[in-house]
Parts: C-alpha cells; structure tokens; sequence
C-alpha cells in the first residue's frame, strides 16, 4: 500500500473530462471512495455523469443529481455504485446514517461536496480536485490520496490512455469487458470506425523463490509478459486457426490492441452444446496434426521459446492440492507421510507419461477460452484465446481440459462421446496411432488438472476473497472420481481417500 502524491492533468475540454472518468472508471473497483472536490460549475457534475455511464456501459444513462436526495444508488452489473452530494449535510454524524461502510462493503461510492464529512471518509479515499483551466472548458484535474494502491492502478490506466494514442485510437471510448484470476484485464474500445478490444497485462513479477531459488511462475512456465501471447497467437492465425489479430502493440508495457472475436459461447443455460465441443475436438485433432516449432518469432526481433510440461512444472501443479485443499477442509498442512506417497504417486504416473506424442499444449482449452462463431466454418468457427502459457506437453492434456470442463458440467456420456471422436480422428489419419496409450494420458492429466484446478479454486478464495470459485468444487470432485477409476490411477484413488476426504 502506497499514498498517491499530487498527480494534476491538464483537461483541454469537457471531452478530455470525460476521459479521463473512463480512465478512472477503467479501474474502479469494490470498496472505492472518491471525493470530488471544487468550487460549483467546477465540472463535477461532468465528470460523475461520465463515470457512471462508464461503469454503466450505457451512454444515455440518466444521472440526477443525488442534491436533496443526498445518495442515489446504482446497481451495475460490475458492482453498485452510489452518487453522494454532501452539500446539504450539516452534521458528520449524518455521514453515518447514510450508511457510507455499508455502500463500500459490496460497492463503490462517488462523493461530491466530501468536505463535509470532516474527516468521516476512509483513509483510502481518492481525493479529486477539479479547478478552471486556461479556457472556459479547460479543467485542471488533481488527484491525491493518503493510502491504498491508487499509486499503482490510476497511472496504469493513465498509460493505456496513452497507449491508445500513440495507436491512433487516442479518442476511443472505453468500457470494462472482464478480468480474470491473474493480473490480467480486458476493455473493449470504440471509436466511430473502429472497435477492438485492449489487453491490459503488466509484467507478472517473478515472486520469491519456491524451489531451486526459482519462483513458482518460472517452475510452472507461466507467462510473465505479453510477448508469449503475441508468439504463439500469431503462429496460430499463420497455420488457419483462429487467433485475434493484433492491431498494436507495446510489448515492455504489457499493452495490446487485439481483434475482438465475439462473444459466442460453447454453452447455453449453463450446459454445454454437445454439437460446439465436437467442433473443438476437431480443432484439436487438426492442431495436433502439426508439427509445431520450439521457438517462435515474437516480432520485435526476440524469439519466445516453447518451455515443456516438465515434470518439475507438473508437480508443483499438482501440490497446489497439498498446500491449499488439504489444509482448508482438514485444518492442517498435509503429513509428511501424505506429502511423501503424494509425491510418489504422481512421479510414477508422469513418468508413464515420457515417451508419449508431445504438441503444443494451450493449456485451458475449455470454454471460457473458446468462442463461438456464428456463420464461420471449420476451425474458424472457434476462436482461440488465453493461450499465453502454452507449452510443449503430451498431446491428451488439452482433451482433458476440453472434456472435463472446469466450469461446466460435462456427463459422463458426452465425455466419452468427445474422448472417442478425438480417437477416431487420429486413428483415422494414422493407423500407429496408440489409443490406449491415449487414454491412460487423458486419465492421468485429468485427476493432475482437476487437482490443479482445486488448489488453485481453493487459493482464490480464502487468499484472494473470491469464495465464488468454491461453487465449482463439487463438479471438480466428479470429475476427479472418474478418472480415478482407471486401473493406472488406483493407487492414487487410495491415497485421495485416505489423506484428503471429498
């Protein structure tokens, strides 16, 4: 946590004011207070109004303002949000009978006239002062806050701004679109002409040391910038698949502007649609009919280097299982005799794995990824996204994660169903092709991935207060029962059993 220092903008306009609310909004987020602060015609009212229709999404939302009613809430689809005018408070207790800690438990809360408060507001609030500028539209926008990482996230988004610009997109409108469980966030931007979508992924640092004197993102091969997203994407679109294009990029700053390939889905209702999984099982039959390279072009002249899905890497997946799960549902860490025939357990296993066929790995095939495109045929019905950690791995990985979908329920039934039309597909091009051998990987790299999968689930949300990925739990632990069931795996339905109950 770190104070924010003066940070003043010049605003040219009433159009660079609502910018710079985009930018603000961009990175708003649960438990946010800001104070706007100046004289009256100062622009606040401005800059609220841009703001809320920013988080909003909707252009055209109606603002009152909140004067006489003192708050007006709003219920986002992100998170509420609730305008307060101060102006006719004349008491701070009254600050606390509106309720202020209550809007910031689930929300965020917009502050105009906050000197009222005197000194009610949290210690994290950001303060902005909004000033006349040069001109009868010119503002001057200062912003400071005593605590929190405003220091670190306003000027991140400060900068996409002027990523933009520099891409010639510098009047491009801009709206939240999702962020996902690393530091990754995504926008869509607009202009009249033009839409795309804005990567916003800072170098992920290297973290301390777990092993070896490596970090856990280096054991595990995990993307620390956007070049490997750039690498393997564009050999993708090069081989006929469908990858986004890239319209610009600013490779050291962790900055893209990405095609956007829409937002079909391979479920609906919650269910999966049998008929768009096959067409993702034909994808991956022809991906790994390709030989694919170890080390690709990254297009500011460096090469990315494909890392393999190394034992070491495997492992330290797979004992996300000891150091989260079993510790949450027993309430202590794993014995040293279950983390000793875990380990066994799993070196036999990847070890059967050493001389199987290996491709690219895109590592989370699965629907989240996978974009449904209608009108498109072939593989481009598919886009192909978050593919930034791909790696070099035995060739039934990525089935597993297709066919035991993490966040969608996928019955038995249809997951044989994909299981065997994969099967068919090679053998049908390749009479050597060994289906016994396949079907052992699959079983083995789904129990890994689901018990990947459930360490991971388990970390978000009791370290990084996302409980919502525990209601994912009980589908994890199916999946994880059948492919326990296969004979190579008895040993380690044992040990499950024994030291971690479901």
């Amino acid at each position: 946590m770190s104070s924010l220092s003066t940070l003043r903008i010049d605003l040219a306009d009433e159009a660079a004011t609502q910018r710079l609310a985009e930018d603000l909004a961009m990175v708003l987020r649960p438990g946010d207070a800001v104070a706007l602060h100046g004289d009256l015609g100062a622009g606040k009212t401005t800059f609220a109004r841009a703001l809320l229709r920013a988080l909003a999404n909707d252009p055209e939302l109606e603002v009152p303002s909140p004067t006489f009613t003192l708050v007006q809430p709003y219920d986002f689809s992100r998170f509420p949000v609730a305008h307060l005018d101060l102006y006719r408070t004349e008491d701070p207790d009254e600050i606390v009978e509106l309720g202020l800690d209550d809007m910031l438990a689930e929300g965020a809360a917009l502050i105009e006239w906050p000197e009222r408060a005197d000194g009610m507001l949290p210690a994290d609030t950001l303060w902005l002062a909004l000033e006349p500028g040069a001109s009868a539209n010119a503002r001057v926008a200062t912003f400071s806050a005593a605590a929190g990482d405003w220091a670190e996230r306003l000027p991140r988004s400060f900068a996409l701004r002027a990523f933009l610009k520099n891409a010639r997109w510098r009047d491009a409108t801009r709206r939240f679109l999702q962020g996902d469980a690393s530091a990754r966030r995504y926008e869509t931007v607009d202009t009249p002409a033009r839409h795309a979508i804005a990567m916003n992924a800072p170098a992920r640092p290297d973290g301390p040391p777990v092993r070896n004197g490596l970090p856990y993102s280096r054991i595990a091969h995990l993307a620390e910038d956007v070049r490997p997203f750039v690498a393997i994407g564009t050999a993708l679109r090069e081989a006929g698949f469908c990858a986004p294009e890239i319209y610009a990029a600013d490779l050291d700053a962790g900055f893209l502007l990405i095609e956007d390939l829409g937002r079909g889905a391979i479920v609906a209702d919650g269910a999966p649609v049998s008929e768009r999984y096959m067409a993702a099982v034909d994808l991956l039959a022809d991906l790994h009919a390709r030989p694919w390279p170890a080390e690709v072009a990254v297009g500011d002249g460096a090469v990315h280097h494909v890392p393999a899905y190394d034992r070491d890497a495997l492992m330290i997946e797979a004992e996300l299982y000891l150091d989260w799960y079993v510790p949450d549902v027993t309430g202590a860490p794993a014995s040293p005799e279950a983390a000793i025939a875990f380990g066994q357990g799993w070196d036999r296993l990847i070890a059967l794995m050493e001389t199987s066929p290996t491709t690219w790995v895109l590592r989370d095939f699965h629907s989240p990824n996978l974009i449904w495109r209608d009108g498109e045929t072939g593989n481009h019905r598919l886009g192909l996204i978050d593919f930034q950690d791909a790696v070099i791995g035995p060739e039934a990985y990525d089935l597993a994660s297709l066919a035991q979908d993490a966040r969608v329920t996928i019955p038995a039934a249809l997951e044989e169903a994909l299981v065997s039309r994969y099967v068919d597909i090679r053998r049908a091009r390749d009479k050597e092709f060994d289906e016994a051998a396949l079907r052992r990987d699959y079983a083995i790299l789904a129990a890994h991935r689901v018990t990947k999968i459930i360490g991971i689930f388990t970390r978000l949300a009791r370290r990084d207060g996302k409980p919502g990925y525990l209601v994912h739990m009980p589908r994890l632990f199916a999946y994880l029962e059948r492919s326990l069931s296969h004979p190579e795996l008895s040993d380690m339905k044992l040990w499950y059993d024994r030291f971690a109950p479901r």
